[in-house]
């Protein structure tokens, strides 16, 4: 940039507003390059985050963040805004172990107004931010900036129907790409691609503007007064949007490519003070056309593995595309099987369901509670619903799961993805209290299988032999064998003849494998709940177990394996190795590391037991 100077040297987001508008498209072109540079080298989100560069300059240019409040839904957009809010020299960092985050933390900058992960939370979040700032006296802005994916989730329209009623400084941005994860499912979907298709109610506002403009004497006056009537000639026009019937004004749709056009209508909604919302359409994936052709496929790019030849290979030969392939492979022969996505039918590998058995895939949008309570209604009428989903999303749809499935014993199936340590994407996703949330409710079996064809088994199981809610969890990636292993739909016996006992279950089992000597048993678990009887009894032979768990610490199988043996009068030594708290980004080999589940760390626990012993 020879007028200006580059994206590294300015003094971020002061300096955007002394910029011209074609210094601002150079910019946005320099910031493109450092986000696909960056992305391809650590993984993470980009389709989404080139389709919103101009937004987020715009943004920068007319608020001041941190004073006004910018609040990113899911935040996995949000790449442009870090490098614009101080976060260049680090940017390199991006997903890494103590690095910066691929979504927005509070923690990180202060120019993350709040924490996201999550789909559909922005505009209630923006609103609460809005209100306090009012009560405050604060009379800066708070903007939610949300993409039409996220209007699939209820929660969405929770936090407009009430905003929309307030008087406060609130602008909703919706940015629409016509892209979630997986294609946009709805009626709010085709909604939006009518509004985006009709333009006759802006190209006549800005005809009949120019006219006024341009008419002497009486053209000025007219124009303040057709402003003034400016709902009645809209009505004339073009119908009411929904968003303003809700209460919001309503400017759209934007170009959201065009900086002057996009600063033109924040600075509208800026001056208004009251509740806005914005309509910008932009193109997931902008200015790197393999992911403008293909944006699905480069929405999240792994940091390894990564097939640039043909990237909607990059998930093979795993755990999620086993579940998928051998769930299809059931409805073959049952009619009565019936898959459910939230909006992820390539993350969970529902795409071979959806392929043979189309009149059977439902594809519900953002929206797990609805999914829930949707499956319970299949399972009323005859059917078997099988609902795959993130372990990490599956928490939005407690209250559907005890209220509408396990209070009348209703038979469904969860396929629970992603279960365990995640990884890169950090806190909000590590698949960690599945476990502690579904122990609490009823009438409810969990399967954790560790090897593929246990998998298989396992799922068949939940299908056809249990009763009210049964869910096989299992982790991202490829299994990992140990040889001479046994597959089991229960449990499995390692037995050394040793009185101390190793416990585990999922993945992990083979880390203990190779940790535990010759002087300890090894007992896998794989129907982890309810707990076997015949798994207590054989504990109870023994004066040491040592339990190790991918699952939070507190309300897990291994605490509730304890209480058991305790009500059975168990005296011996329970030591239980699992996680405590939220786990930040980092390598799964690190997290195993960290928290004493990788083979090394289960090795050193079970060794400094008997260094114990022989010190004593």
């Amino acid at each position: 940039m020879s007028k200006i100077k580059r994206l590294n040297n300015l003094i971020l987001p002061q300096e955007l507003s002394s910029l011209t508008i074609p210094q601002c498209e150079r910019l946005c072109g320099e910031i493109r390059k450092k986000i696909i540079g960056t992305v391809m080298k650590n993984g993470g989100h980009l389709s989404s985050n080139l389709g919103t560069v101009e937004l987020t300059v715009a943004l920068h240019r007319v608020f001041r963040s941190p004073a006004d409040k910018i609040v990113w839904d899911v935040g996995h957009q949000s790449y442009t805004h870090k490098l614009l809010t101080g976060r260049y020299d680090s940017f390199s960092t991006l997903r890494k172990e103590g690095g910066i985050s691929g979504f927005c933390r509070p923690e990180e900058s202060e120019h993350d107004a709040f924490i996201s992960g999550h789909s559909s939370t922005a505009i209630s979040a923006a609103f609460g931010i809005a209100e306090a700032m009012r009560l405050n006296g604060d009379n800066h802005h708070a903007i939610a900036v949300i993409g039409d994916g996220a209007f699939t989730g209820g929660l969405a329209y929770e936090g407009l129907n009430n905003a929309g009623k307030s008087k406060d400084n609130i602008i909703v941005i919706l940015n629409h790409n016509d892209m979630s994860i997986s294609k946009n499912v709805g009626a709010f979907a085709k909604y939006l691609t009518s509004i985006r298709g009709n333009t006759a109610y802006l190209d006549a506002k800005k005809k009949v503007e120019k006219i006024l403009t341009e008419t002497p004497i009486v053209g000025e006056p007219l124009k303040k007064f057709i402003v003034a009537s400016k709902s009645a000639l809209k009505s004339v026009l073009y119908h009411s949007t929904m968003f303003e019937d809700m209460g919001f004004v309503y400017l759209g749709p934007i170009d959201g490519h065009n900086i002057a056009e996009l600063e033109e209508a924040l600075r509208a909604a800026k001056k208004l003070r009251c509740p806005v919302f914005v309509h910008v359409n932009t193109i997931k994936g902008r200015g790197f056309s393999p992911a403008e052709n293909n944006p699905g496929a480069f929405h999240a790019i792994p940091s390894v593995g990564y097939n640039k030849e043909n990237p909607d290979n990059n998930v093979t030969d795993a755990f999620s595309e086993v579940f998928g392939k051998k769930l299809s492979s059931l409805a073959d022969n049952d009619s009565s099987i019936c898959a459910i996505t939230a909006a992820m039918k390539y993350g969970t590998g529902l795409q071979h369901f959806a392929a043979e058995h189309s009149d059977r895939f439902f594809d519900v949008g953002i929206a797990e509670q609805h999914a829930v309570t949707f499956s319970a209604g299949l399972a009323k009428s005859g059917k078997i619903p099988v609902f795959a989903v993130y372990s990490s999303f599956l928490q939005r749809s407690y209250d559907q799961l005890i209220h509408d499935a396990a209070i009348d014993n209703t038979h469904i199936v969860l396929g629970i993805d992603r279960a365990g340590f995640i990884g890169d994407d950090g806190e909000t996703h590590q698949g960690l209290f599945d476990i502690p949330m579904l122990l609490t409710i009823p009438n409810t079996a969990i399967y954790s299988p560790s090897t593929y064809s246990e998998l298989e088994m396992c799922l068949e199981c939940a299908v056809y032999l249990e009763e009210g809610i049964a869910a096989v969890r299992y982790p991202k990636g490829e299994e990992t064998v140990t040889v001479g292993e046994t597959d089991s739909d229960s449990y499995l016996l390692k037995n050394n003849g040793s009185n101390k006992l190793a416990i585990s279950y999922g993945r992990i089992i083979h880390n203990l494998y190779n940790a535990a000597g010759s002087d300890t048993d090894v007992l896998k678990l794989v129907k982890i709940y309810p707990i076997d009887e015949e798994v207590k009894a054989i504990c109870m032979n023994y004066s040491e177990i040592y339990f190790f768990e991918e699952s939070s610490r507190s309300g897990g199988i291994g605490e509730r394996l304890l209480a058991g043996l305790y009500q059975k009068g168990y005296k011996g030594k329970f030591v239980i190795t699992a996680v405590d708290g939220f786990v930040k980004q980092a390598d799964l080999s690190s997290c195993m590391e960290k928290y004493g589940l990788s083979e090394n760390g289960m090795r050193k626990i079970l060794e400094k037991v008997g260094s114990e012993k022989r010190a004593t």
